[in-house]
C-alpha cells in the first residue's frame, strides 16, 4: 500500500510522450488488465473491493462496493460510464489525465467491464474539450492496432448533444458483439 502523498495517476506524466502506448506500456501500462483477464470476473470484483480503490468524484465512493450492487447478469445488456464532463465548478481533474496518460482510462475502463460484466461502455465528455477527444481517440486507436483490450475491437462514436455546458461528445468505445 502506498501512502497519501505517493503520486498514483500522475507518476509518470513527466515522461516524454506518456500519452502513448509506447510510453504507457514502458511503465507497466495494461499489465494490470491482462491479469485480471487472467482471472475469474468476480474474482477482479473481490480484488477491487479489497483494496480500497475508491472513484475521483466528490464523494470519493469505494469502486468495488459500487460495482458489486449491479444485480446478477440476465443476459440483458451492462453497460460502464465514465463521466468525464467536469461541469461542476472549479474541476480539473479528467481531462488533464486523459491529456497526460488516456490509455490510464482504457486500462482501466476494460477492467470494469471485464468485473462488471459489461457490453458496453461510454465515456462522456464536455463538447468543449476536442483536443481531449482527439487524444483519445488516437489512444482508442492505438490499443485496438495493438490488440486492446481483451484483444477485442474497440469503437468510436461521437455523438454531440444537448446545448451549453451540458453538451458533451459521448464515446462508444467498445462492445462484445460489434459495433452499434
Amino acid at each position: 500500500m502506498t501512502d497519501t502523498l505517493t503520486p498514483v495517476l500522475t507518476a509518470h506524466w513527466d515522461q516524454q510522450r506518456s500519452w502513448t502506448l509506447a510510453a504507457y506500456e514502458q511503465t507497466g501500462g495494461y499489465a494490470a488488465l491482462r491479469k485480471a483477464m487472467s482471472m475469474p470476473a468476480a474474482d477482479v470484483l473481490a480484488v477491487v473491493k479489497d483494496s480500497s480503490i475508491r472513484g475521483r468524484g466528490g464523494a470519493g465512493f469505494p469502486a468495488g462496493m459500487k460495482w458489486s450492487f449491479m444485480s446478477p447478469p440476465d443476459g440483458g445488456p451492462r453497460y460502464l460510464v465514465v463521466n468525464a464532463d467536469e461541469s461542476e465548478p472549479g474541476t480539473c481533474k479528467d481531462i488533464p489525465l486523459m491529456m497526460a496518460n488516456p490509455h490510464a482510462l482504457i486500462e482501466g475502463a476494460a477492467i470494469s467491464q471485464y468485473a462488471m460484466g459489461s457490453s458496453h461502455a461510454f465515456i462522456y465528455l464536455r463538447g468543449e474539450v476536442v483536443h481531449v477527444y482527439r487524444r483519445l481517440l488516437r489512444a482508442i486507436e492505438e490499443a485496438t492496432a495493438a490488440g486492446l483490450p481483451r484483444g477485442q475491437r474497440l469503437w468510436l462514436r461521437h455523438h454531440p448533444s444537448g446545448h451549453g455546458p451540458r453538451r458533451c461528445r459521448r464515446l462508444h468505445l467498445w462492445r462484445r458483439d460489434g459495433p452499434a
